[in-house]
């Protein structure tokens, strides 16, 4: 990969392009901050910058390329159509509407409902067809023909993967000494843009290249199998929707290959745990393709270990109940919410004298669930599963070590 390096004159996509898109769109868009994060720094054994992308008024860098396009078009066009998970959606129709140019936004049935509503809260028409990416973007060419919009592509279009690329530039205006770039892969536009601006930089200052890294889950990893020729499937139910893309772009592909140093998988653990830390440690929100760079971090720390990285938070439109479940995951993961399955006698004070080891131990119990008719216990036995909360992985040992001492059969519920 990152081939061809004095090749950058024949790129689709210059610094010049990036830059004049910054100039463009820098006074309808939010500057977000690069702050160092002192603790995730300590955990990865990297210099961690993070990019607050999230804080966008649509929550996420697409705005960048949907505002360069939109002030490029013909001012005659009857109305701007896209095809979007979300936060190209968003974007687009937020800009669109406050240009007054109409939109028409192509969903796929299964968008999280936040950004369905955010999107027409924007004033755009929203479509929903189809179960995939694939399906809304089709159905989103034909419309346009029907109609006569003009569609802007949400990433495979030069005039977006340039305003991709200005959150690069105001990275390393910001923070000059990155060294690395862990960028998130859906259609390819972001790091597409931004491993521009890489090289462009590199080359001016001479110096060492800024090295590009790209992140996709593990369950879509369509940019890496077109980069290394793989055939992995592209499937499944993953907390990154906003880069759960089947088929990269054409353009974007021929980027990635010149200019992209390595792609890294991450699996949806390390998605989860990542939007955690980051609500717990950053106190933001991210959805699960905006924590994709931490992600990558904490799955492959010796790639990046005492590097100075940039991670860009490139979204924030997570629905509240998701969020709910991964923060709840993610605490039974590090023991401080268990469910605990223990085998009891049917008779009176069985239930008593448990929930005394529980109180002994300074463990609170949240739920009981008593389980005396579906189970393979005789007639006389019951299983019960008591939900608790407690301090940290030690400390629910220690409860574990005390139903054992006196005598009960206990388990816990893992997680997958």
């Amino acid at each position: 990969m990152a081939t061809n390096p004095t090749a950058a004159e024949q790129l689709p996509v210059t610094i010049d392009d990036v830059r004049a898109a910054h100039l463009r769109i820098a006074s309808s868009i939010v500057r977000t901050p690069t702050f160092i994060s002192k603790t995730l720094s300590q955990l990865t054994g990297a210099a961690v910058y993070l990019k607050f992308e999230n804080l966008q008024f649509t929550a996420a860098y697409k705005e960048r390329g949907a505002l360069n396009t939109l002030m490029q078009l013909n001012p005659q066009t009857k109305g701007v159509i896209a095809a979007s998970a979300g936060n190209h959606a968003q974007g687009l129709a937020y800009h669109a509407h406050r240009l007054g140019i109409p939109a028409t936004i192509v969903m796929p049935t299964n968008t999280p409902t936040v950004k369905v509503t955010q999107t027409e809260g924007h004033h755009a028409n929203v479509v929903l067809h189809g179960e995939t990416f694939d399906a809304a973007y089709a159905h989103a060419r034909e419309l346009e023909g029907e109609r006569g919009y003009t569609f802007v592509h949400p990433f495979d279009d030069v005039r977006v993967i340039a305003g991709q690329g200005t959150v690069a530039i105001e990275m390393l205006e910001d923070v000059p000494d990155i060294d690395t770039f862990i960028t998130p892969i859906g259609g390819g536009g972001l790091i597409s843009g931004m491993a521009v601006v890489a090289r462009a930089f590199s080359e001016e200052k001479g110096g060492k290249p800024i090295e590009v890294i790209g992140v996709e889950a593990e369950l879509f990893p369509s940019m890496y199998n077109r980069i290394n020729g793989t055939d992995m499937p592209c499937a499944g139910d993953t907390l990154a929707e906003g880069i759960a893309v089947k088929e990269p772009g054409v353009i974007t592909s021929g980027m990635v290959r010149q200019l992209v140093d390595d792609i890294v998988l991450v699996s949806e653990r390390s998605l989860e745990e990542a939007v955690s830390l980051l609500l717990q440690i950053e106190k933001t929100v991210v959805e699960g393709a905006g924590a994709a760079g931490l992600a990558a971090l904490l799955q492959h720390p010796d790639r990046f270990r005492g590097k100075t990285v940039g991670v860009i938070l490139c979204g924030g439109n997570i629905d509240t109940r998701l969020l709910a479940n991964v923060l709840l995951r993610d605490l039974a993961r590090s023991g401080r919410l268990a469910r605990l399955r223990i085998r009891l006698q049917d008779q009176p004070g069985a239930l008593f004298n448990v929930a005394r080891i529980f109180d002994q131990q300074r463990v609170n119990i949240i739920e009981i669930y008593h389980q005396r008719v579906f189970t393979t216990l005789p007639a006389k036995g019951l299983i019960t599963d008591i939900e608790c909360e407690t301090r940290d992985r030690a400390h629910l040992d220690r409860l574990m070590t005390a139903l054992t001492d006196a005598g009960y059969e206990a388990s816990p519920v893992e997680l997958a």
